[in-house]
């Protein structure tokens, strides 16, 4: 069973204008029977105040898991 996961970002302006997103986590989706809908894994702990979810990228898979 794969589990669905998104990426976590959080928003940057650069000197430039354009807005990049940093990663700084993970969201899992939980189980259906799970008490919560989300878990969210941060890769360090972040001081932000808003968090922007995106879907994974598509990777091509070279070693497809059967």
């Amino acid at each position: 069973m794969t589990q669905a996961y998104y990426r976590i970002t959080v928003p940057v302006e650069g000197s430039d204008g354009k807005t990049r997103f940093r990663p700084v986590g993970t969201l899992f989706a939980q189980r259906e029977d799970a008490k919560s809908a989300f878990k969210i894994k941060l890769d360090f702990p972040v001081g932000a105040t808003e968090l922007v979810v995106f879907d994974p990228k598509q990777v091509a898979d070279d070693n497809p898991v059967e």
